[in-house]
């Protein structure tokens, strides 16, 4: 792990990803850092953040800052959420149980990922109080769909989370370079894994590399390893998924339901009038169809056309408070954080994933203040410069 000095010194996301690939593997980095084929889609959602310019107000008087907001009928601490993440695990001991309690503390949501290494029961129990959202693939086998709701209903859960644009897995090539195989990795990504001491001994020992918690149950006797899971989950996607599939899970789902992967206008707009609560605008991180749109420049459209007929996230691209700032004056009611959180994670565990937080929390409340903005609940698109690409649409 990043030892505590090191983590205060990183100064912002940037610095905590340096951190994490000096004490993850390389497999296990990118699979978290990496996108799908020339990853296109994955730079330009950096670009497309810092092609949005704020106009500051001068002379405005603040003396406080208010970052809270509401998220789906409860106060949120910060307009945050965390991002459903598969395998943590295989960043750090008990991965998801570090992002939940870190989510717990700083007083926003935790969505936990189908593909976990805990499962729904473990991460209910690590953040009683908190708020515990539950991310679902569509399957195959409606049944086991079934079953992943109803433990997610009887874990407490405030929300479900369902990932629309994973209908089959993106095509990751540098992820793909470190196997020889399916699971199979080549002798110099394995040379790596034995330079990473801390980290083997963190992960690996003495019970080995995690599974997927929540697929357990459906895995035939002594078949619960990662690859086993990995294979089942990809053979069960659901391709084809529909808005008739969103309507049977609106109807055995009681609680908040939750779109993600809205990229179109229509579909939001759909979306909304199947009873959805919200929907995640997402490109998935760049990871699933290179040459996608940019969530942050689908999202003032889709804001237009819903006009409040349900909350709007926003996820891809994230690495600043500044970013946050954006997305929310062009009108999210909050963002979802996988990677920013991710790199804090592999850094340095629970303790690096909570410097994830308080670097975007401080770098927020620096641009309200420097911005003249003293309340996030307030801000909309008069916050930025009209000569800004996404304004002039």
């Amino acid at each position: 792990m990043a030892s505590a000095r090191a983590l205060t010194r990183a100064r912002n996301i940037s610095d905590l990803r340096e951190l994490a690939q000096l004490r993850v593997p390389r497999f296990s980095f990118e699979y978290v850092d990496g996108g799908a084929e020339d990853e296109l889609t994955m730079a330009a959602n950096r670009a497309a953040f810092a092609g949005v310019q704020i106009l500051p107000r001068q002379l405005a008087g603040i003396s406080s800052i208010d970052m809270s907001i509401d998220v789906m009928g409860e106060p949120s601490a910060l307009p945050i959420v965390v991002a459903p993440t598969g395998y943590n695990g295989m960043l750090a001991k008990d991965g998801d149980l570090a992002l939940a309690r870190t989510a717990l503390d700083a007083g926003f949501p935790f969505t936990q990922s189908t593909m976990s290494s805990s499962t729904i029961e473990e991460v209910a129990a690590a953040m009683v109080g908190g708020r515990h959202w539950f991310q679902l693939y569509m399957l195959k086998d409606t049944a086991i769909t079934k079953r992943l709701v109803e433990r997610a209903l009887d874990a407490g859960c405030e929300a479900l989370v369902l990932t629309s644009d994973a209908i089959v897995l993106g095509n990751r090539e540098g992820d793909k370079h470190n196997y020889a195989g399916p699971g199979k990795l080549t002798w110099r990504a394995k040379i790596d894994v034995a330079s990473r001491l801390s980290w083997v001994l963190d992960v690996v020992v003495p019970h080995g590399p995690p599974g997927f918690g929540n697929l357990t149950e459906f895995l035939p006797k002594g078949q619960s390893s990662a690859i086993d899971g990995a294979r089942f989950i990809s053979a069960q996607m659901d391709s084809a998924l529909s808005w008739e599939s969103v309507s049977w899970l609106r109807s055995i789902w009681p609680r908040k339901l939750v779109v993600k992967g809205i990229m179109r206008a229509e579909d939001a707009l759909a979306a909304a009038e199947r009873g959805v609560d919200a929907i995640v605008v997402s490109n998935h991180g760049g990871r699933q169809l290179d040459g996608a749109a940019t969530s942050l420049g689908a999202l003032p459209a889709i804001s237009k056309t819903l006009d409040g007929r349900c909350e709007i996230f926003l996820d891809s691209g994230i690495r600043r408070g500044g970013d946050i700032f954006k997305a929310v004056a062009l009108g999210a009611n909050a963002v979802l954080c996988g990677r920013a959180m991710l790199y804090g994670l592999a850094a340095g565990g629970a303790a690096g994933a909570s410097r994830s937080v308080e670097i975007l929390r401080t770098e927020l409340e620096r641009t309200m203040m420097l911005a003249g903005q003293n309340s996030l609940r307030r801000i909309d698109t008069s916050a930025l410069c009209e000569r800004s690409p996404l304004l002039r649409r």
